[in-house]
């Protein structure tokens, strides 16, 4: 084995962490007899030789010794070593791809040599090793040149696949042929029709649908959510050692169903013997370790993910997908509602639609002693603002009954509010207040109380006291700012006036260390005082006198709120239009806007930003604040609006105060068109904000009030 390895020049290769002579050594290490070994090179490769993905010319070099591997009956976890190859060789890329992604030339290369070899995954779909067989079907179905002679094994090995895991790899194979190969995709789609069938067992038949959903939706049943439902019934009574017949038919009569174990109960001998083992010290190890700890005790532990892959392909159907993680959250089984939970957080932040009833049942589940359960709903709450609305009493009364989470401590940076907390004040609920107030009183107070505060409003406004109490203990030393940044921030959400001595003298004090950054906070805290913190007018003027500096522009726009006077700001801010970093640009822009007609003077070099790819869309704002001239702005807004999704919320704000029949019926269309689209504006595939469903459906609400006559009800909501 492994012959030529050592004429290979590794020294003159690199990977992700530099020369790559230790390549040998990894690959030797993978067919070691030590599982270890064998688990510490295997996340070598992945943590090095193909790092997040990436091919290098090592990568390439090692592809013919992978593949002696795998041709080896006598290596063990040869699964692992397959799946390697698979994500080597699996990558596509169309011809924009080959000019933009660097090394692009290393994955055509790669793809190129995996699949030529990938012959070898036909010999492997019935190895005796299951770990084995359940990784071919991908690799065929990903690598393979021959889609109609893959397609025609996986019908094939079916009926003889002993393993119930590897049966769903066959599965989920022939939807990807059909993903991949779209002229079979209605082959495909007959086959996996056949397998939903009832005279199939229920993971089986859950597996065809979930694959239907992706290659050929309009293939499911129209009654999906019924039929998804039933076999999640079934397949929570199932016993694990339930056999199937050998054609993938239930070998279980319902008289013989039984309840599975539920949380707490013994996870058996597989789980003594990891701990024995002690924690995994690889990425890949710990990896394998939430994989087994996730499963543990599951009678049907990969039912969530064919549950997420048919979410994914109902895609846009909300309304079957809410109706079917409702029922999913009224299952006696405690990991079924942890995985709805989960999944509902995925549907709500990426699509528009009714949601009070899966809401208000997320919300149930804060009752539940199981805390995975329990603690995954408050995640979801936390992050759904208004839409939490159906399950505020339930979040009242964890808060109310978990005082000892009202803050939560992390080994490394500031503690933070408890999700609860947070979701019950993002409300506006006061019974948050109990939690915040002694937030306020803990040595360190936690960072995002601040904004916490900003959500309940007048509500808040018994905390004021607290918070200048605070402030003015504060030591302005090096970490002044990470002590008094969330007191700055409540205080200016409350509009706290009598609190601006406390705010001067953070502003006079200010250390080097982040005191830009303190001195921002304590600006926007006297400018939200509006005349109540005339204390400070000395010392803004005198911040002013540096114009062009981002210090000056906050400055004048606190001086502009608290003093009026326009004649003094006014060049300040202008300057500030030639400030070097587009975010300074843009806050002496935002501040133009808000002086109004008193900047109009300001309206040509406003005007002269209007091409300017980052600013535009702020430039037209303040053009129409200043001038009150909307058809020069209105198609540059608009403009933005189509190419930079992020700028939306803004222009709605604007074309709000405009209202539609000001800005022209093409703002009017723009309107009508969010609030018919389904998909949320900020929706991301891959990654998500916090805020991202707050601020989609802060965008609903300016698209509504802009359009004259709405009645305020649109049809995503």
């Amino acid at each position: 084995m492994f012959a030529g390895i050592d004429e290979v020049e590794w020294a003159s290769m690199e990977h992700a962490y530099g020369p790559a002579d230790d390549v040998p050594g990894l690959l030797r290490g993978l067919a070691s007899a030590d599982p270890a070994e064998r688990e510490g090179a295997l996340d070598g490769m992945y943590g090095a030789v193909h790092h997040q993905g990436d091919v290098y010319a090592c990568t390439l070099a090692c592809i013919p010794f992978l593949f002696e591997l795998v041709a080896d009956p006598g290596i063990q976890d040869r699964g692992s070593i397959v799946e390697l190859l698979t994500s080597i060789g699996g990558i596509d890329l169309d011809e924009d791809d080959e000019e933009e992604i660097e090394g692009a030339a290393n994955y055509a290369m790669a793809a190129a040599a995996v699949t030529a070899g990938a012959g070898v995954f036909f010999e492997l779909i019935a190895d005796e090793d299951p770990g084995v067989r359940l990784a071919a079907p991908l690799a065929l179905a990903t690598l393979h040149g021959h889609p109609v002679r893959v397609l025609a094994l996986l019908r094939e090995r079916l009926p003889v696949e002993p393993d119930e895991e590897v049966r769903l790899a066959l599965v989920e194979a022939a939807g990807r042929v059909a993903l991949r190969h779209r002229p079979l995709a209605g082959q495909a789609a007959d086959w996996l029709s056949r397998l939903a069938a009832e005279s199939y067992a229920p993971g089986l038949r859950l597996a065809a649908l979930a694959q239907l959903a992706r290659c050929a939706p309009e293939a499911l049943p129209g009654d999906v959510v019924r039929v998804v439902a039933g076999l999640l019934r079934r397949l929570r009574t199932t016993p694990a050692d339930a056999p199937d017949g050998a054609d993938g038919t239930s070998g279980a009569d319902d008289a013989d169903l039984v309840v599975t174990a539920g949380p707490g109960d013994d996870p058996g001998p597989a789980a003594d013997a990891a701990e024995e083992r002690g924690a995994p010290v690889t990425l890949v190890g710990q990896l394998r370790a939430l994989s087994a700890a996730e499963s543990a005790g599951r009678t049907a532990p990969w039912t969530a993910d064919l549950l997420r892959t048919l979410h994914v392909g109902l895609d846009d159907r909300v309304a079957d997908r809410t109706a079917l993680l409702t029922d999913q959250l009224r299952s006696p089984d405690l990991r079924q509602r942890i995985d709805a939970v989960r999944m509902s957080a995925g549907l709500i932040r990426a699509w528009r639609g009714p949601y009070e009833e899966l809401v208000r049942l997320v919300g149930e589940q804060l009752a539940s002693p199981e805390p995975k359960l329990a603690e995954a709903a408050s995640h979801v709450l936390e992050e759904l603002f208004g839409l939490a609305a159906p399950a505020a009493d339930a979040l009242a009364v964890r808060v109310a009954a978990g005082p000892g989470a009202w803050v939560k401590e992390w080994a490394s940076g500031p503690p933070g509010l408890g999700s609860a907390v947070k979701a019950l004040a993002r409300l506006g609920d006061a019974r948050a207040l109990p939690a915040l107030a002694a937030a306020l009183e803990r040595p360190e107070v936690p960072h995002d109380v601040g904004f916490a505060i900003g959500y309940l409003g007048a509500a808040a406004a018994p905390l004021a006291g607290v918070l200048r109490r605070r402030l003015g203990e504060i030591a302005l030393d090096e970490g002044a700012y990470d002590r008094a940044n969330p007191l700055l921030c409540g205080l200016t959400a409350l509009r706290a006036g009598e609190a601006a001595p406390e705010v001067l003298r953070v502003l006079r004090g200010a250390p080097e260390y982040r005191g830009e950054w303190l001195r921002t906070s304590a600006l926007r805290a006297l400018g939200s005082f509006g005349s109540a913190a005339h204390c400070a007018v000395a010392e803004l003027r005198a911040l002013i006198r540096r114009p062009g500096t981002a210090a000056a522009t906050e400055a004048a726009q606190a001086l502009w709120a608290v003093d009026g006077d326009a004649e003094v700001v006014l060049p300040v801010l202008i300057e500030g239009l030639r400030a070097e970093h587009a975010h300074e640009r843009r806050s002496a822009v935002t501040a133009l806007g808000g002086l109004g007609a008193r900047a109009e003077v300001a309206a040509p070099r406003l005007r002269a930003l209007l091409s300017h790819d980052e600013l535009r869309a702020d430039a037209a704002i303040a053009l129409w604040e200043v001038s009150g001239r909307a058809e020069e702005s209105v198609p540059v807004m608009l403009a933005a609006w189509e190419k930079n999704r992020h700028v939306r919320v803004r222009v709605a704000e604007c074309l709000a105060r405009m209202g539609a029949a000001g800005a022209g019926s093409d703002a009017a269309h723009v309107l009508r068109a969010e609030l018919a689209s389904v998909r949320r504006h900020n929706a991301m595939d891959g990654g998500y904000g916090s805020h991202d469903t707050y601020e989609d459906e802060k965008l609903l609400a300016l698209c509504r009030q802009a359009l004259p006559g709405n009645t305020g009800k649109g049809p995503t909501t």
